[in-house]
């Protein structure tokens, strides 16, 4: 058995699919003096293939971004035209007699090792280029595009180095019963994607993939935190008995869908959705949400082959905002940097890129590129009732320059004859503890306000929430963030100006009561999470709920607050405590 980070509840028996990456070492494949001529032309039909590829994305990154950030992609043009680069390629083909995947992935190991003797930090950043080219050739020698295998026959447990926020579009196409990563924690954005589609997850198990092998039967707990790769009969009874258990208790939960989110003593709560895009928005109405807390625009353009222009954009949001919970949508701007990047957007490599350039900060770099976004959802509130979301506003500054950024994009909009009538709702995503402690100065310029606990965890505690050394800081069970939250929750009571939670933490049972009792009202989460939440709250009287906030804002260490909300959710309401993640 195998223990890693606990990130999406729920238990699955499945065979193992090793999803390693495209670029990855391997030991090459040898081929005879025949098939050279045919490794040769793949090589040249997919050199060709890449050039027309790049040549539609300098054009689109042109018109949408700007020329000057389109020089990245001129750049690698230039890398499939250098004859050196070319020989590189050709010569592992005739003289080593790799085939052509061979050929890229044992050259750039060579590129590889030149670099690492460069000392030049422009020159070596040089090496994401060929990397990315490198990357694209092979794409197109295995036909992949970067995708996942979407015609598995069975649903597999996928075993991976990480899950990358891109590939969140392929998991919508398979059947996955698992998830199984080598890096990450519980509130990285692999462990999100995970609890978002309700598939069990485990992270933080380095050297797995030395050790699985596609087709290997797996059991993972993703509560537990637990992996038997290959177990005996006795293991595979039992655990899949705990997933038949555990199905069982989420279809009696989902029968209440149609029922209202209400506390034992009456308090009426809104329990929205967070969603990814129009399959999620379709999953928050079968899980009874009642609207989109939030909806992350930044899938559109980590899954877009380039540069999606306003109108595809707004074809984009019309179809959530249409699909969702009676039609009401917070939509988020673009929240891009740390792990999340687009390479249109010439994000280099930074030191801490967590802490440096993302985001809203992002934004200001490309005002255009902005702004496009910024038309296509005003444009969208004619489907539906539509707010809008600035995220990591870390000042006041911020916020009155996007507002200003905002007003005239309207006025444009309302020249052009495009301005639906109605408001639209302006909020700031609470995710910067400055932002938090100054929140008076933040709610004189905003209607409403979203609490991001991902990262104002990630940014309180100082860790890294996807390096599982730290991972155990991240814990939503800190006394400094419940401090915290009683703080911002406290001052938009007092404000009259609407809150919600729409981290992680919305979703976690143990983490329910205390919110509760602190006055929280509006929690949007995964849509897989509804069910258990809402009934839950019809578990849940206030007096009983402030009881317990007061209690844990009385307590000094995650120990003591994770022990004491463990029993107080077993006590209450003991049918949903198997839904939370264990730790």
């Amino acid at each position: 058995m195998k223990r890693g980070v606990p990130v999406s509840p729920g238990v699955a028996v499945a065979p193992a699919y090793c999803l390693d990456t495209i670029l990855s070492r391997r030991e090459p494949t040898i081929i005879d003096a025949a098939a050279v001529s045919v490794e040769l032309r793949r090589l040249e039909q997919a050199c060709a293939a890449v050039v027309q590829e790049l040549e539609h994305i300098v054009h689109r990154v042109v018109k949408d971004v700007g020329p000057r950030d389109a020089a990245i992609f001129r750049a690698q043009q230039l890398l499939l035209h250098d004859p050196a680069v070319m020989a590189k390629l050709q010569t592992a083909i005739t003289q080593r007699r790799f085939d052509a995947p061979s050929a890229i992935r044992v050259t750039l190991s060579e590129y590889e090792h030149l670099f690492e003797r460069i000392r030049d930090d422009y020159l070596r950043e040089r090496l994401s280029d060929i990397r990315d080219v490198f990357g694209r050739l092979l794409a197109q020698l295995s036909h992949t595009h970067r995708e996942l295998d979407s015609q598995l026959e069975e649903p597999v447990i996928l075993i991976a180095p990480e899950l990358l926020p891109s590939q969140a579009a392929a998991f919508q196409k398979l059947r996955v019963a698992g998830i199984i990563t080598e890096t990450g924690g519980a509130m990285g954005h692999a462990a999100i994607l995970a609890r978002s589609l309700g598939i069990p997850a485990v992270s933080g198990l380095r050297g797995i993939l030395q050790e699985a092998r596609t087709g290997d039967l797996v059991a993972l707990d993703g509560r537990e935190g637990c992996v038997y790769l290959r177990p005996g009969h006795e293991v595979e009874a039992a655990y899949r008995k705990l997933a038949r258990e555990y199905g069982n208790l989420q279809e009696q939960l989902i029968t209440n869908r149609d029922d209202e989110a209400v506390s034992a003593d009456g308090i009426r709560l809104e329990l929205l959705a967070n969603v990814n895009g129009v399959d999620d928005a379709r999953a928050a109405v079968r899980a009874g949400a009642s609207g989109v807390g939030l909806y992350r625009t930044e899938y559109l353009f980590l899954t877009h082959p380039s540069v999606p222009s306003e109108e595809e954009q707004l074809a984009v949001y019309r179809s959530v905002i249409e699909a969702a919970p009676n039609r009401q949508v917070t939509i988020r701007t673009l929240d891009l940097g740390g792990d999340k990047q687009v390479p249109y957007l010439g994000q280099a490599g930074e030191a801490n890129p967590f802490m440096g350039w993302r985001s809203i900060r992002l934004s200001w770099e490309h005002p255009e590129f902005f702004q496009t976004q910024l038309r296509a959802i005003l444009r969208a509130r004619r489907f539906g009732l539509v707010q809008l979301l600035f995220p990591m506003i870390s000042t006041v500054e911020e916020l009155r320059r996007v507002k200003r950024l905002v007003e005239r994009t309207r006025l444009a909009l309302k020249r052009e004859g495009l301005l639906p009538p109605g408001d639209v709702p302006l909020g700031a995503m609470i995710e910067v503890p400055a932002a938090a402690l100054c929140l008076d100065a933040v709610l004189d310029e905003v209607d409403f306000v979203s609490i991001g606990s991902n990262d104002l965890i990630q940014y309180l505690m100082a860790a890294d929430r996807d390096n599982p050394k730290v991972a155990h800081l991240c814990e939503p069970f800190n006394p400094a963030l419940f401090r915290l939250l009683a703080h911002v929750l406290k001052t938009c009571q007092e404000r009259g100006k609407p809150v919600t939670l729409c981290g992680e933490m919305a979703a976690r049972p143990r983490c329910f009561l205390p919110l509760f009792g602190l006055g929280l009202r509006r929690f949007s989460m995964s849509p897989a999470f509804i069910p258990s939440i809402k009934e839950l709250a019809r578990h849940t009287r206030s007096d009983e709920a402030r009881e317990v906030a007061e209690h844990v804002l009385g307590m000094t260490s995650m120990g003591q607050i994770r022990g004491y909300l463990t029993r107080k959710l077993k006590q209450i309401c003991p049918s949903v405590a198997p839904l939370d993640v264990r730790g």
